[in-house]
């Protein structure tokens, strides 16, 4: 019985659904977990990696949501938070509170990670970033 939500039930398994293009990021691919739809919008849950070698990054932006968080589940990223180089491995927990100015410019070939953001239909702010050098990209081989 329980409660009524307005939200559904979900449980997603790995053969479920399949990574592809079309996300936010075209070096990027996006593995819908059901989870926008089951709480009619009000979260996104997605699962990333990556499919091709950094080459710009994300540049500088922002998030316009309410809340966010990154759970690095393979390989690795690195952040630019403002004028501070984060490296997030696998097992790390990001919480990217609304509004920080980051820059993704970064990451293994095996990076994988699962990020939560409130609403699924978050915005991405182009902004500009703080006075500092950007470190170089770790060519893939």
């Amino acid at each position: 019985m329980g409660i009524s939500t307005g939200m559904q039930f979900s449980h997603n398994k790995p053969g479920d659904t399949e990574f592809k293009l079309g996300g936010l990021r075209e070096f990027f691919l996006y593995r819908d977990l059901g989870i926008a739809a089951a709480t009619n919008g009000k979260v996104i849950a997605h699962l990333v990696k990556a499919n091709s070698p950094p080459e710009e990054g994300t540049g500088w932006h922002y998030h316009v949501c309410d809340f966010q968080i990154v759970v690095m589940t393979k390989g690795w990223a690195r952040f630019m938070y403002e004028d501070k180089v984060t490296l997030v491995e696998a097992g790390d927990v990001v919480h990217q509170r609304p509004g920080i100015v980051h820059y993704l410019f970064d990451y293994s070939p095996d990076m994988e990670y699962l990020e939560i953001v409130g609403p699924a239909d978050f915005g991405s702010v182009p902004a500009k970033g703080p006075d500092c050098e950007i470190p170089p990209v770790t060519p893939w081989k």
